[in-house]
């Protein structure tokens, strides 16, 4: 008659094969980092969240004392970057960007070569930013009321330039349309220019983008703001209400750009990258170039970071059932 197993012994061999597999990242743990570290990034250069993280990084590979490079991974909705991201050894040599966009896409697409809670470890956001209700320096529309007014039945019509189908920018308009029940039509262009030109010759009464790509309009007196998007006024325009206080309650869009690791990046490694990222954006020079860009600094801790992921995808879950949006 066969031994019957001992539970005892069958633990004990499991414990010990668990911690022998964690040993060669505990042990790069603690000389972290030994060789240069890589930002992926799914936009292309010279864009918001480039200009963002070859700043930091610049200051990051100063504390650390190692290269500190941004590779640019356009394409694909950041599909394209994140699995690469998500593939890479998890040992805080490879960081990825994700944003927004990110936690929209989990409910756009009908599959995606990534999951953004599974295969990634939150180090921190970096900045934030919200999204501002535009409309021609000239136009009749004073404020968030008289929009809605107009997109009501019985207005003057409303039709809401954005850039591409399932952008922030996009979904939040699709999200005003639907909170306030208007007969609006949301369009989207292929890039900001077009949609600021929109706005300006009036092809469409309003328009949704950020303060950083409509400061030049803005500052040229071609468009005027209405309202932000965000949970408080805008640090840029604190004359501007929100949406939220003029009229609309349960309505806030915050965007967010953030580094994050591939799973199971050492804690230690994900603490002491959290710790940099929160001094870095704190330092004066840092901060005034990131205002000067147009974003906030926003640090948050790694559990906040995967928090705030969990929750936009959530909401922007709800966004795109109730607006009827077909997944890509």
């Amino acid at each position: 008659m066969p031994h019957a197993r001992n539970p005892t012994a069958a633990t004990r061999r499991s414990l010990l094969a668990a911690a022998a597999a964690t040993l060669p990242l505990a042990a790069r743990a603690q000389s972290y980092p030994s060789g240069p570290i890589r930002i992926i990034v799914g936009f292309g250069a010279g864009g918001l969240a480039d200009l963002t993280m070859r700043l930091v990084g610049e200051q990051l590979s100063r504390r650390l004392g190692k290269q500190v490079v941004v590779d640019n991974r356009p394409g694909a909705g950041g599909s394209v970057a994140a699995r690469i991201g998500a593939s890479a050894e998890p040992d805080g040599h490879t960081l990825m960007v994700l944003s927004t966009g990110n936690a929209i896409n989990r409910s756009l697409f009908r599959s995606l070569p990534y999951d953004p809670v599974a295969d990634f470890t939150p180090v921190s956001a970096v900045v934030s930013f919200d999204l501002l209700m535009l409309t021609a320096a000239g136009s009749p529309l004073r404020s968030l009321q008289d929009v809605l007014a107009a997109g009501r039945p019985g207005g003057s019509g409303l039709a809401i330039a954005t850039i591409s189908p399932g952008s922030t920018q996009n979904l939040s308009a699709e999200w005003l349309r639907v909170a306030a029940g208007l007969d609006a039509t949301v369009v989207p262009y292929r890039t900001t220019p077009e949609v600021l030109t929109a706005a300006q010759r009036g092809d469409a009464q309003i328009a949704f983008e950020s303060y950083a790509a409509a400061r030049g309009a803005l500052d040229g007196g071609l468009v005027r703001p209405i309202a932000s998007t965000g949970l408080r006024r805008s640090a840029f325009l604190p004359a501007v209400p929100t949406i939220r206080e003029a009229g609309l309650p349960d309505y806030a869009v915050t965007g967010w750009n953030a580094l994050f690791a591939p799973a199971r990046t050492p804690r230690p490694v994900i603490a002491l990258l959290n710790r940099h990222i929160a001094e870095i954006v704190a330092e004066p020079a840092v901060r005034t170039r990131l205002l000067d860009l147009g974003v906030e600094p926003a640090p948050n801790t790694p559990e906040a970071m995967g928090a705030l992921l969990r929750d936009d995808i959530a909401l922007w879950a709800n966004v795109i059932e109730r607006a009827g949006i077909q997944k890509q």
